[in-house]
């Protein structure tokens, strides 16, 4: 994504633990589909299609209204050759829009300029070209994340930020809207539901990013905002979890007013916590979310706030410090008993990737990947990171996957 992005993070997080393992072998023979629905007909398959940095679309900003609705329908026909069901379109990447919002400016992603009208309405023409090809479109936004870069004077002079300087905090040479002030919490909720009372999205879509990744010698200046309400919390870190937990039961109850077809998911970390710091988590020796990004993504499941989580477990089957082999069971019992639906994110941009551990250099990887899953009635499907590496394939990974699984068109579960 042009930055240190939440994969390479992951990866990065990883190293510090541990060097990475090497790739086991396949799961035996799965058992077949879960309750209530057959996994022929309904599976989630999915794809991220990013737009932060001009990942994945639009290729780069400037092009004239028609290249970038040609480039997004030619995103949405790719889903439609892979026998994919689904788009999670990134949205709202850096407190700005891909509508024309009365709460944040255009994107800097399609014309360049922050504020500048590229002339047409990407949210809404996926919506409906999206349904029109049998597809769900999910929209993801990002709810803190302001700026990839510090300088403020850089935001659009009607800015949100610039209107409320105080709003925001500066860390790691970036801008994060701050979670603690419940004026920011309502602001960002209303500047989201803005695109779901527009655009009747079959989803609401968070990635992992809440309070922002740790970074080495900085500390996240809340200190104003956790005099004024951390009330009786006896630690930061438990008031900044019940910060993001507000935003994401907020955000559920909201949803369900405004739209009540529309579901809600997060994409959180694929580590909760590791074992050895808490009895309930992963045999993992990992980055642990809960912890470092206040991210209680267990809470969200066992509350119920969530329609479906989608882990990020971007390694190969047989790691030494986070085995997607031992973390696809830990989150099938975590929303074992829930009304959460699990779907499980892929690393496709791993696959055929330099600098990758070995096992990544088989194109059989992501297939082992899915056939290990079924063994789990739990996992309803997965999503693949991201749109750029379903289209370049290095490997033929992702085409392994579709001629090993995807023989049948699958709807999404619901």
């Amino acid at each position: 994504m042009g930055r240190l992005t939440r994969r390479a993070f992951a990866l990065a997080a990883l190293s510090a633990f541990t060097t990475a393992g090497t790739a086991g072998t396949a799961a035996p023979a799965p058992a077949q589909g879960g309750a209530g629905e057959s996994r022929a007909t309904a599976e989630m398959r999915g794809m991220w299609l990013a737009t932060v940095a001009n990942r994945d679309w639009p290729s780069k900003p400037g092009l004239t209204a028609a290249q970038q609705r040609k480039e997004l329908i030619d995103w949405l026909d790719l889903a439609v050759r892979n026998r994919l069901n689904t788009v999670v379109f990134q949205v709202r990447p850096t407190a700005d829009a891909l509508w024309p919002s009365p709460y944040e400016p255009w994107s800097q992603v399609l014309t360049g300029t922050q504020g500048k009208s590229p002339g047409w309405d990407p949210l809404g023409t996926a919506v409906t070209e999206a349904h029109a090809r049998g597809l769900e479109l999910h929209a993801w936004f990002n709810p803190y994340r302001v700026a990839t870069h510090a300088d403020r004077s850089r935001l659009v002079a009607a800015h949100p930020v610039r209107k409320h300087p105080d709003w925001a905090v500066e860390y790691g040479g970036r801008l994060y809207y701050n979670p603690g002030l419940p004026a920011v919490r309502a602001f960002v909720q209303d500047a989201m539901l803005d695109a779901v009372k527009r655009y009747p999205v079959d989803a609401v879509h968070f990635d992992d990013y809440f309070y922002p990744y740790p970074v080495a010698g900085q500390s996240f200046d809340d200190d104003d905002a956790y005099d004024a309400h951390g009330g009786t919390f006896t630690t930061r870190a438990a008031w900044r979890r019940d910060n993001v937990n507000k935003l994401v039961r907020e955000m559920a109850a909201r949803i369900k007013a405004v739209r009540p077809g529309t579901q809600f998911g997060i994409s959180p970390f694929g580590v909760w916590r590791n074992a050895s710091t808490d009895s309930r988590g992963s045999d993992t020796r990992a980055f642990q979310s809960y912890d470092e990004i206040y991210a209680d993504s267990r809470k969200w499941v066992k509350e119920g706030w969530l329609d479906y989580v989608v882990p990020q477990l971007y390694w190969e089957i047989g790691n030494s410090a986070a085995d997607y082999a031992k973390l696809v069971p830990w989150w099938a019992e975590a929303v074992k008993g829930s009304r959460t639906r699990l779907y499980l994110g892929e690393g496709l941009y791993k696959a055929g990737a330099s600098g990758q551990p070995a096992a990544w250099s088989a194109k059989a990887e992501l297939s082992r990947h899915l056939t290990l899953a079924k063994k789990y009635p739990q996992a309803r499907g997965h999503v693949f990171f991201a749109a750029k590496d379903v289209r370049t394939d290095r490997i033929g990974a992702m085409a392994r996957v579709v001629a090993d699984h995807y023989g049948q068109s699958a709807k999404p579960p619901r």
